[in-house]
Order: C-alpha cells, then sequence, then structure tokens
C-alpha cells in the first residue's frame, strides 16, 4: 500500500482502460488484416500489454525485452544496456514496441534503431504515457494513451525501487526528492 502522504491517484483503473481500449480501437483499424508482433518492453510495459493484447483483434505475437537506463534511480542514466533480447524474427513482420511510459526517449531509441535494422515491414511505437516535454531524443511515437507533465508515477507496472508495480492505478509522487 502507497503511503498517502507522498502519493495522489492520477489515473482511476477506469481511466486507464479507457486510454487502452482508445489504443487498441485505433490499432485494429490500423492493421486489420495483418498481423502484428508486440513487443514488450520489461518489466513496466507488462500490464499494459496483457491489456492491450487481449483488445487487439488482428493475429498477434508476443515478444519481450529487457532495457535498463534507470537502475534503482529516479531519473535515466543515460546510458541503455540490453538485458534480455527477443527470439522472433522480425524480418518483413509489422512491430509494434510497447512501453508504458516515455521519458527522456533514449531508451526507446536505441530500441527502435536496433529493431528497425533487422528489416520488420513496419514498425511502430505504443506508449500508455507520453511525458513529451521530458523528451531529449526524438522517437517517432504512433500511438499514445496520455501526454503526461513530468511527475514521478507508480502503479499499473510503474515502480518504485521495484516496488508498487501491482497497483491497478496510477499514483504521482507528491513530493519528489
Amino acid at each position: 500500500m502507497l503511503d498517502e502522504k507522498n502519493f495522489t491517484k492520477y489515473l482511476s483503473r477506469h481511466e486507464i482502460e479507457a486510454a487502452v481500449q482508445a489504443i487498441a480501437t485505433q490499432i485494429n483499424l490500423d492493421y486489420k488484416g495483418k498481423e502484428i508482433i508486440l513487443i514488450g518492453v520489461l518489466k513496466g510495459a507488462i500490464l499494459f500489454m496483457a491489456d492491450l493484447m487481449r483488445s487487439i483483434e488482428c493475429p498477434t505475437e508476443v515478444e519481450f525485452v529487457r532495457l535498463s537506463s534507470y537502475g534503482k534511480a529516479r531519473t535515466s542514466s543515460g546510458t541503455v544496456t540490453l538485458l534480455k533480447d527477443i527470439q522472433a524474427d522480425i524480418y518483413n513482420k509489422h512491430v509494434l514496441i510497447v512501453e508504458e511510459i516515455i521519458d527522456s526517449g533514449r531508451t526507446l531509441k536505441f530500441l527502435y534503431e536496433r529493431l528497425k535494422a533487422a528489416g520488420p515491414a513496419s514498425i511502430e511505437i505504443v506508449t500508455l504515457l507520453d511525458k513529451a516535454s521530458k523528451r531529449i531524443v526524438d522517437v517517432p511515437v504512433k500511438y499514445i494513451g496520455k501526454t503526461i507533465d513530468d511527475q514521478f508515477l507508480v502503479g499499473y507496472g510503474l515502480d518504485l525501487e521495484e516496488h508498487s508495480r501491482n497497483l491497478a492505478d496510477i499514483y504521482y509522487l507528491k513530493y519528489p526528492n
């Protein structure tokens, strides 16, 4: 349970569900009759990706990648480390990278360029939350659930030192250090 003195609800599970459904509806329109590969960025995107894929109607494969640029810090170190790579051959396939939140864009840019080099038919980025004002590098994000201000968030896959990912709602830290 979160300390209510320090955290306030930012998005309810119902608001999250509505954002996920809106993204899925657009993906269903854009990829009708096509097969896609969802590549989830662990660990944070797991809940978003699970909910998203349940609402996608086209044939879908699932892969995961794990990258690190934060460690246990609240801000990115700027150095991206690949901890787990995909197993699927994505050549000439339609790829959607699924991320729960985009901040500086460094990690996603690294992944996007790496996957693009494998020759997919198309590659797009899907995110639940976008901190566009914090962007340091340009990344082509096609599907965005909600553009947000610079806040530290936890819940629904987002963590504070590996805790609180399991919360159904998203909370923001009132007094960041």
